[in-house]
Formats: C-alpha cells, structure tokens, sequence
C-alpha cells in the first residue's frame, strides 16, 4: 500500500507527497572498488547529555563509532574530524582527538577499514595568534598526537595562517616545514569559504588561478609526502584545471558536493577520487555507483548517481556551513539514530520546508531503507516545529 504524507509546502499550506518505492542498495561491499572512497563522517550527539548545546557538545560515541562502522561495511574509508563531524563548529580540538582515536581503535582489525583524520590549527586562539611559526607548531602538536594513536592525516585549511600569512610565500613556508615531518603521506585540504567564510583568500590570493598556483608549487614539489588534495569549491572546472596539472603520484579527491558523479567518472585525461561529506548521507547508493563503475557499467553509475545530486546540491545550497544538518536527518530517517539532536544544537539551522524538500529528493532517490520508517519520524519532527498532519 502506498505512503502518503502531507508535506508544508511554500505558501503556508500542506500538499500530499506519495512515497516511492525503496530502492534497497545493497548494505555490504560486494566487489573491489577502483575508486578511493572516503565519507566525511558526521558525529552523533547524546540527547540525553545535561549541557548547554551551544556551547558544550556531548556525542553519543557507540552510535557514532557504529555510524563508522557501517561506512566501512560499505566499503566507504572514514574521513575522520573533519567539518561533516561540525569540527571547529561544535566539536574542538579536544573532542576531535577522542573521536579520533575511538574511529582509529575501531578500524584496527577490520580488513579494509581506511581513516584519515583532520589535523589543524583550530585549538589556537586566533586573537593570540601572531606569526607563521604559530601556526606551523600548532600543527605539529595536532600531527604528532595522531600520529601517536596511530591515525593518517588530512592537513586542513587554518584559519590562523589566513589571519597571520601575508604573502604565498607564507602559506608555502608553513606547508612545507609540517610536510617534511609526517611519517605517512597525507591529504591536503583545500576548502573554500562557501564552507568556511574564514578561509577566504586562502594560499595568499582572492582568485583561484594564483591560489592554485601557489598550491601546485606546494603539492608537486612534496608529491612524495602527499597521498591526494581534496579541493571543496564546489567547481568542476576548477578541480578539472587542477587535476590536470598534479604530479602523477598525487591523487585528487573532489570534494564537489555538486559535481561528483561526472568528476569521479572522469574524462580521457583522469578521474577525481571522492573524499565527500554527501556520501555519509548517501552510503548505500554512493557503494552500488561505485560498484557499477568497478563493473565498467557506466550507464548503471550514473543512473543511480543522478538522482541523488538534487538532493546533495540541496543539502550544500547556501548558507552551505549549515549542510551538516541535512547529514544528520538523513541518519535519523534512516535509523542510524533513534533522535535529530545535534551538536552545537545545529538541527536548527535549516527550515521546516528546507527538510521537506530533502525527504522529497531523498526519496525519489531510493534512499530510505524504510519508508515507513522514515515518513514516521518525518511527521513526528513535522509534529515538533508546529505543523500537525
């Protein structure tokens, strides 16, 4: 029997939406991928926590180690603390380091299991940050205390080095004096101030053709200390230009929350990997496209691909630093937790119409495991912002 729900629509009124049929993606791996995939995880808060959200955050680590856990039997690697996990924006550095060694405790042992995890400079107090050589000890004290525990890194962008660099020159003494020291190859961040306004200008320069420029010269010139770059601009043809020009030993990772099925497809001169925080809300779909084009079956790559970018270009639209909140009910549709609690209380940075129009794009992408489930707890949150149905 069909599902029908009455959804608010613009206009102040309810218009019924019929849900589809589940599109039941398989929840295991079935085959090697030819594709690196990593999710940036989210976390999952404890509601029962006695704090003040927004300022303290108390995360639910079972369900958010179990969260991981089901990434990795989809064959998903984990990016670990990064902005998907609200880092700098609910979880500090403090909370960032249990996390991480939690998720890296948790991948040992586990045939396959891949994490990299954010190393910055966020624990610094930016109105004390003077010099370039704060910012390079800042993220040496975050390098060395995960490497400790065993963990790979991500090198995200700083807002301290945006605040205290005065020239590229800068940017490159810093990179390359934190490159010559880490044990393992890692991932260069580069993300862009749609995401965090705060990095605006980042590599020394307002317009990408210099700041790409200068990242290059950075990247290619330590290929042999850098597994891949995560470029997040949200432009294809920027990560295209960039991509090109990588030294061959350097992998890119699209971080286009709006581009990725034809970026991860690639074209005659290459393909980007993924390392995206749509594919913690779109696991089981992002396995099966992956899977299909392992198989060669393009055609089957993009058509489960495709209906899912409306709902990811939806979840990232602007003010984008707030698409952590569509991960989250995504999880909670799903199940993967029994509450839409946030940390730093962020389930309220969307509209009520903003999550009805996710349920629409996620369920015409095939995306509820239980549409039963999900169109349930769409009208207990419904019930919880006013609108009876």
């Amino acid at each position: 029997m069909s599902i029908v729900l009455p959804l608010p629509a613009l206009g102040g009124h309810l218009s019924p939406y019929t849900l589809s049929t589940a599109a039941h993606f398989p929840d295991r791996v079935t085959r090697p991928l030819n594709r690196v995939a990593l999710a940036a995880a989210h976390v999952v808060a404890d509601p029962h926590a006695d704090i003040d959200p927004w300022l303290q955050a108390a995360p639910d680590w079972d369900r958010t180690i179990a969260y991981r856990e089901y990434l990795w039997d989809l064959g998903l690697g984990v990016a670990e603390a990064m902005d998907t996990a609200q880092r700098g924006m609910g979880l500090d550095w403090k909370m960032a380091l249990e996390l991480i060694k939690r998720s890296v405790a948790a991948a040992r042992g586990r045939t396959g299991a891949v994490v990299f995890s954010g190393a910055g400079t966020d624990h610094l107090d930016l109105a004390t940050v003077r010099s370039v050589d704060d910012v390079i000890r800042a993220y040496e004290e975050q390098i060395e205390a995960i490497e400790a525990v065993g963990g790979r890194i991500i090198l995200m962008a700083s807002r301290a080095l945006v605040r205290v660099a005065k020239s590229p020159d800068d940017y490159a003494r810093v990179y390359d004096r934190v490159l010559g020291q880490v044990r393992e190859p890692v991932i260069i961040h580069w993300l862009g101030d749609m995401f965090d306004p705060a990095l605006a200008g980042y590599w020394g320069a307002a317009d990408f053709p210099p700041a790409m420029e200068t990242a290059l010269d950075v990247i290619n010139r330590s290929a042999a200390k850098i597994d891949g770059v995560k470029i997040s601009l949200l432009d294809k043809d920027k990560e295209i230009t960039m991509r090109r020009r990588l030294d061959k030993r350097v992998k890119m990772y699209t971080g286009d929350d709006f581009n990725y099925a034809e970026l991860i497809a690639g074209d005659d001169l290459g393909y980007s990997h993924a390392l995206l925080g749509i594919f913690d809300a779109i696991a089981p779909a992002a396995t099966a496209a992956l899977s299909a084009l392992a198989g060669n079956d393009l055609e089957k790559f993009h058509a489960i691909f495709a209906p899912t970018v409306p709902l990811s270009r939806h979840i990232f639209r602007k003010p984008t630093q707030f698409y952590k909140t569509g991960v989250v009910f995504m999880a909670y549709l799903n199940g993967h937790q029994d509450h839409f609690t946030m940390v730093g209380g962020q389930e309220s940075a969307r509209s009520t119409l903003h999550l009805a129009e996710l349920f629409r794009l996620a369920d015409k992408a095939g995306l509820f495991r239980d549409p039963e489930q999900a169109a349930a707890r769409m009208k207990a949150v419904l019930a919880v912002r006013g609108i009876a149905t």
